[in-house]
Formats: structure tokens, sequence, C-alpha cells
């Protein structure tokens, strides 16, 4: 059986990958990506031969990592953070079914929601949701009616993309959304480059927040009811007492 693996690389630094990532990279004779991503491992991995596809081009990604394995190479097909979450691994099984004498191996990553709030301090230790506000591939009525649930329940949201050049006004929609259920004085956390150069956090409020410019290298996390600052880190208590 051809091996493939599907990887998530974490946040983007080295030290943030897992080991076992690591070393099915080093396994691999053939390392494919997205452009961006294929750029912070390639120092790491010297020797090995680089495929790369820019954005808007991931069926045709997947298609060459599995005309790479159907060779016989061992292949790695790379992501940012984990290919579960917003990644690859879903859309390289449906591509998959055309490829059955390809085995395909998961390895998970350190994702944006929690390499972001072990920036922030903890503002997930009680229950969150992920909501995307990239509309590309899902409709802004979906992510409006997710956006509104999610407040309504009292989650912590953790939101991906927030914004775009063409979306500039996205994370003030998704905030004004949330207020409808959650209080202006929530408080709130962005980082920025995540594991990257010019990495950088803030703590804010709601109503804040609503008026903070942010972009794709952004993540943002909304906290919930209970959420608070303590020392200038975003803590959501779990709930035990005598504390």
């Amino acid at each position: 059986m051809n091996k493939l693996y599907v990887i998530g690389i974490g946040p983007g630094e080295y030290e943030q990958m897992t080991l076992k990532a690591i070393h099915a990279m080093e396994k691999s004779e053939v390392i494919i990506g997205y452009t961006v991503y294929v750029d912070l491992v390639k120092e790491h991995f010297p020797g090995k031969e680089f495929m790369t596809t820019p954005m808007k081009k991931e069926v045709d990604r997947c298609v060459m990592a599995f005309e790479e394995a159907k060779k016989g190479k061992v292949v790695s097909m790379i992501c940012s953070g984990d290919a579960g979450v917003y990644g690859m691994s879903g859309l390289m099984y449906e591509v998959g079914v055309n490829y059955p004498e390809v085995e395909l191996e998961i390895i998970p990553g350190v994702t944006a929601a929690t390499g972001g709030a072990a920036l922030l301090g903890a503002p997930l230790i009680h229950d969150f949701c992920l909501i995307s506000l990239s509309d590309l591939l899902t409709p802004w009525e979906k992510i409006e009616a997710r956006l509104l649930a999610a407040a309504q329940a009292d989650f912590v949201v953790c939101l991906y993309n927030p914004s775009s050049k063409k979306r500039s006004d996205y994370l003030q929609k998704a905030c004004d959304l949330m207020m409808q259920y959650k209080s202006p004085e929530t408080v709130c956390g962005i980082v920025s480059y995540i594991g990257r150069d010019g990495e950088h956090y803030e703590v804010m409020d709601l109503k804040t927040l609503r008026d903070t410019k942010v972009d794709m290298f952004t993540t943002v996390w909304v906290g919930n009811s209970q959420t608070k600052e303590i020392n200038g880190k975003m803590v959501t208590p779990r709930g035990y007492r005598n504390v």
C-alpha cells in the first residue's frame, strides 16, 4: 500500500510541530502544500522534493499528492495548524476515493485556537466553538446563524479568517451579531502571526474588538459571560469552587 501523510504543521515555527509530524516529513520523499506553508518548513527538511500550488488550487494539490504517492513515493501533504481543522484532511479523503491503492494517515498539529490561546492565557477552559468568517465556501447567512446560536448559548467563540480585503467589515458584523446576546464588556483577545515573526496579542472588550482592524493572519477569541482578565491575560474559569 502506498503511503500518504496529511500533516498539521502547527502555527508555523518548527518547535510547535509534533515529533510525529517531523518524523513523517523526514521519512517522506515529497512534501506538498500551499506555497506559504512549504516555505515555513523547507529549511528544516533539506534534500526533499517540494511541490506547491497557490490558494484556491486545493483540489489540484490533493490530486498532485495522490499521483506522487501512486508512483510509490512516500508523500506528505502539509497544512498549517491541524489538518482536520479547516485543513485538507477532509478533501484528501474525498479525492482519495479515486486512489484506493494509497493509504492515508492523518497527523494532528497545534491549531490556531489552541496555539493562540496559550499566548492569551486560558480562554478555552470551558465549552467553546470555532467559527470561520470566510464566506468563500460557506454562505454568510449560515455563518450569521452560527454566530447568533453560539452567542446565545454563551460559548467562548474562536473566530478564524476574521477579515480580508474583500471582507473588511466582517469582524464588525460578527461582533454586532454576538452583542445581541453578549455584553459589550465581554473579555476578548486577538493574536496575530501565531508562532511566526511579528507575533502579537491583545486583550480587550467586545465593543473595542468591534472596531479593531485585523487580517487573515489574526485569530480572534470572544469570551463567555464568565471570562475575565487576570494580570493582562484572558481567562475563562472552569467553575472550580473555593478559588
